[in-house]
């Protein structure tokens, strides 16, 4: 279009895409994820800090199911090389069927609970995934990996 400029998000130029499109493609699951981080604010708010990962998973879990979410917990996902089984991994729980939560219960995240979280959606058909640490506060880290790579 003529003389126009595109506004261009900064890293377009490594997802190869405008700023509109990195906009809708950053909001993707956008309502579910946000009532999935409410969620484990209330567990938060109930329980407080100190319990096993799994007290919290299991109070998440019900929590997400009252809102009317279908929750599977250690559900097997196969991991592919070259089109052969290569070892499965178990995200802690997958909400709606596209949405990973990988949950911990630490004092602070660390840099290799996010790669754990995108290379499971990397291994999964899902895109949408959130690391939820259930410390001394929530901390929540959102992660999108897309699976149709964005060709310039």
């Amino acid at each position: 279009m003529g003389g126009e400029s595109r506004r261009m998000h900064p890293s377009s130029r490594i997802l190869g895409t405008d700023y509109t499109a990195f906009t809708v493609f950053s909001m993707i699951q956008e309502d579910l994820t946000r009532d999935i981080i409410q969620a484990a604010h209330e567990v938060h708010h109930e329980l407080g800090y100190g319990f096993k990962e799994s007290v919290y998973q299991n109070a998440l879990y019900k929590e997400l199911k009252k809102r009317g979410h279908n929750c599977e917990c250690q559900k097997e996902i196969k991991v592919y090389y070259k089109n052969e089984i290569v070892g499965v991994f178990i995200p802690d729980m997958i909400v709606d069927g596209v949405v990973i939560l990988e949950l911990k219960a630490v004092k602070d995240l660390s840099p290799e609970h996010e790669w754990q979280l995108i290379n499971y959606l990397k291994a999964s058909s899902i895109e949408v995934g959130l690391v939820i640490n259930f410390g001394i506060s929530v901390q929540v880290k959102r992660k999108i990996f897309s699976h149709n790579r964005i060709k310039e």
